[in-house]
């Protein structure tokens, strides 16, 4: 295993994202996928998963699109699941929204060739946004506090394992994940755990098999 702490870079800070956000999961399927596949949608999505409830018009705002844009891309997005009311906020004069977490079974979608441009469209949001991401955490490390540096990481492990072994490794890693997205919403809904100094943590996971004649 190899551990490298963040050093500071001097590149320019951006925005990122990701989309697995705090919530409950499900997977999505062709309909769906190709309705989120819209670079605004997408854009707005993220900010709520990175920034958590937002109105129509705060992302307006962020975006540089009309509240009119805004509302009508949220109402699609609610309208397949993606984005839904949080009744924690707001005071009734406007709709605050939240993003609701969703698995993509990449591989069937991309076989489709109907949905394959929306899948590519996703990742290559994604993959740009996790660069971003990286980039911005260690543009601005060396202005963090001691403790949240320490608790980073960006580490890469490369191990010979059988399929059923990169399943269960999956999964395990994953069920650990469920068990701190569960405890997050449960403070972000103002349950017992909720607790000063809490912050929004982002968490990478990619398990693939590389080439057989590597």
């Amino acid at each position: 295993m190899t551990q490298q702490k963040p050093e500071p870079d001097n590149r320019s800070k951006s925005t990122e994202s990701e989309t697995y956000p705090e919530g409950t999961t499900r997977s999505i399927d062709a309909t769906a996928m190709k309705a989120f596949a819209h670079p605004l949608r997408m854009a707005m999505y993220d900010y709520l998963n990175d920034h958590g409830s937002a109105t129509a018009t705060m992302l307006a705002k962020h975006t540089g699109e009309s509240t009119g844009q805004t509302s009508y891309h949220l109402r699609q997005l609610e309208r397949h699941g993606f984005v839904t009311d949080d009744p924690t906020r707001g005071t009734g004069r406007e709709r605050w929204w939240k993003a609701v977490g969703f698995r993509m079974h990449g591989v069937e979608l991309s076989k489709d060739s109907s949905t394959r441009p929306a899948v590519a469209s996703m990742l290559q949001n994604q993959i740009a946004q996790r660069s971003a991401a990286i980039e911005s955490w260690y543009s601005r490390s060396e202005q963090e506090s001691l403790e949240w540096v320490e608790a980073s990481t960006n580490n890469r492990y490369t191990m010979s394992l059988t399929h059923e072994e990169t399943v269960d490794l999956r999964n395990q890693v994953i069920s650990i994940l469920d068990e701190y997205t569960d405890l997050s919403q449960r403070r972000v809904d103002g349950g017992p755990e909720a607790e000063e100094g809490a912050r929004r943590v982002r968490i990478y996971l990619d398990v693939f098999p590389l080439p057989e004649d590597d």
